[in-house]
């Protein structure tokens, strides 16, 4: 990213470093709120496949809202802790490079604080493949709201990776989807003295940090806390959840040289009417 220094691990590496703060990340980072959910699968239930679900913190909200939702995550010790939050979504290790699903099987494609890790030209091709024709891609990130003088000063302390939304410009200029829409919301996460610890925990430059680099972080975000806190009361951060989606574009079928559209081998996406299978089927 844009403001990591150049000693920076590869973008790669920062991107599976969750896994050794998955409990912390679940219980650190805040949901979505159900206006947003519902402006990202686009109304009625659908058949939606979220990639880098993490812990589940959108998984939850979405199966809540009535959606068969299918999960993909890189990191086998996030995806453990999303298994245990929302154990009635089938979930799998895979990449949002490589879709373990087959042409035009989903009616939404969503990704949660998860899009600028991607390799951008592999997984829009993806996401394009899988979705129906219809269907749409959506990106999600929770920012703070830093207008607020203390809340800028907590993003001094924590980082704010979470404030750049710039990625999203990748659907603006692929021409694998149609226009791209916006929308905001905005909501409040109570932390407390304990919580603040797990959301510095939670970030991926705090995974990459040596032990005594931790403790003096930590001290640091304590005595923040302590200063702009209530105590056992807890604290209310201000955020905006920005959101964005587009439908992908059509594409004619293409057919064999008799004229016939290619038969389809592997595994395929039901449309719920097989009781007797999965709504998705993983390769």
């Amino acid at each position: 990213m844009s403001d990591e220094p150049p000693t920076t691990p590869p973008t790669t590496d920062r991107a599976r470093s969750f896994g050794s703060v998955a409990e912390a990340y679940d219980r650190g980072r805040p949901t979505y709120p159900a206006e947003a959910v519902a402006w990202l699968a686009g109304g009625e239930a659908k058949v939606v496949l979220e990639l880098a679900a993490g812990t589940g913190k959108l998984t939850r909200g979405l199966v809540d809202q009535g959606h068969a939702v299918f999960a993909t995550e890189p990191d086998e010790a996030m995806l453990e802790v999303l298994r245990q939050r929302v154990p009635e979504v089938s979930a799998k290790v895979a990449t949002a490079e490589e879709i373990p699903a087959n042409d035009r099987s989903v009616d939404v494609v969503v990704v949660a604080q998860a899009f600028h890790w991607f390799d951008h030209e592999a997984a829009l091709t993806e996401i394009a493949r899988v979705l129906k024709p219809g269907g749409h891609v959506a990106l999600v990130w929770n920012s703070r709201d830093e207008r607020i003088p203390w809340v800028r000063r907590m993003g001094d302390l924590l980082g704010r990776q979470d404030l750049d939304t710039s990625s999203s410009e990748q659907l603006v200029h692929s021409d694998l989807f149609g226009f791209m829409e916006e929308a905001s919301f905005k909501h409040w996460q109570e932390v407390n003295r304990e919580t603040i610890l797990d959301m510095a925990r939670s970030r991926s430059s705090f995974a990459m940090m040596d032990e005594a680099e931790r403790e003096r972080h930590l001290a640091d975000v304590l005595a923040f806390y302590d200063d702009f806190g209530r105590g056992m009361d807890g604290m209310q951060i201000p955020y905006v959840t920005r959101c964005y989606r587009a439908v992908v574009v059509d594409r004619d079928e293409q057919t064999t040289s008799d004229g016939d559209a290619p038969s389809q081998e592997g595994p395929v996406v039901s449309d719920g009417t097989d009781t007797d299978m999965l709504l998705i089927d993983f390769r």
